[in-house]
């Protein structure tokens, strides 16, 4: 989800470079739901991995297996001729892996760029017609997401609402909600292969009780698909001693979104939710692990704060989150993100 996400900047200044264009947007079923309610967006196309791989898992015996891989490749044959048959001119490729360097050259677009290597990777950069080299690496994905926007002579202002929510939707969320004041969104989980990116619970539960005791600041907590988040994320609200309480379950990433959008602030850790946060202008306080702090970057324009431990690891102090919250909350924050440059 989060690369999906940090795409969506630039794929709201194509809108605005090409306002007469069909744009279409490929994508995995996870992200679909946050995608199809962009107004912006002619078109979603769903490539539906998940189902091809869950249809080669469910075979036990040999014949199982054969009829199962010959099944899948079928499917995978007629998904790739309706891809075809849609005749599309241009295909960006802002992944740049295999995966994605073969679905655009399986479209059939006689233009499709991509990135050179390194950022290119996996072999994907001989796949695409055209390659756009970043001379400088070290940026944060969105930043990286626009170089090929620069590469195609493109305007980088930043569009004004890269990812829109349905205001009758955030109504509705924001009724859901406790009256008082506007609560800060606690999110504790990441998805399943990523738990290094947790901060403890009881942390997150002591940054919910002292800005309830002396700011008198209420927090809720969300939670995720991951197997655990449910459980972490009702582990902060019974820690936080009536400090916090559980967010209202959002069935999609629509209503996701449309929580954030009601929130004062978002504190988490680096993961997608974090990325959603910083799109729909809500400040966030990002907790860093291992993760590169540059690549992994906020979207410069809405105030943030990322804290990372001097170790690399998630043993960030709980004074330093309230010390941020407190000056995100009276301020706005700063934008240490650099311009990429790109060779044609």
């Amino acid at each position: 989800m989060g690369d999906v996400v940090r795409t969506l900047p630039a794929a709201a200044a194509l809108r605005r470079a090409y306002p007469g264009a069909h744009l279409a947007w490929l994508v995995e079923t996870p992200s679909a739901g946050l995608l199809e309610s962009q107004p912006w967006l002619d078109e979603v196309i769903v490539f539906p991995r998940r189902p091809l791989v869950e249809k080669l898992r469910e075979s036990y015996s040999p014949k199982q297996r054969a009829g199962a891989f010959f099944g899948a490749a079928g499917s995978f044959l007629r998904f790739a001729g309706e891809l075809r048959r849609r005749r599309f001119d241009l295909v960006l490729d802002f992944h740049s892996i295999l995966r994605s360097a073969l679905l655009a050259r399986l479209s059939g677009a006689p233009r499709r760029i991509g990135y050179a290597a390194p950022v290119g990777r996996e072999g994907s950069q001989w796949l695409a017609t055209e390659r756009a080299t970043l001379i400088d690496q070290k940026i944060s994905r969105f930043d990286r997401n626009d170089g090929l926007l620069r590469y195609l002579a493109i305007s980088r202002e930043p569009v004004a609402a890269p990812l829109v929510v349905d205001p009758a939707l955030q109504e509705r969320v924001a009724k859901s909600l406790d009256p008082g004041p506007t609560p800060i969104v606690i999110h504790p989980g990441s998805s399943d292969r990523t738990h290094h990116k947790r901060w403890p619970a009881e942390r997150f539960a002591e940054v919910a009780r002292r800005l309830s005791e002396r700011d008198a600041v209420p927090s809720i907590v969300s939670w995720g698909p991951a197997r655990d988040d449910h459980a972490r994320a009702s582990a902060v609200v019974e820690q936080s001693k009536g400090a916090a309480r559980l967010a209202p379950a959002t069935a999609s990433l629509a209503e996701l979104a449309a929580l954030l959008a009601t929130a004062r602030l978002y504190i988490g850790g680096d993961t997608g939710p974090m990325h959603v946060a910083s799109l729909v202008g809500t400040p966030v306080i990002q907790l860093l692990g291992p993760t590169d702090p540059i690549e992994n970057a906020p979207w410069r324009e809405t105030p943030s704060r990322s804290l990372r431990s001097e170790s690399g690891g998630m043993d960030i102090g709980p004074d330093e989150v309230v010390s941020a919250a407190r000056a995100l909350l009276a301020e706005e924050g700063i934008d240490y993100h650099r311009t990429p440059e790109v060779q044609r």
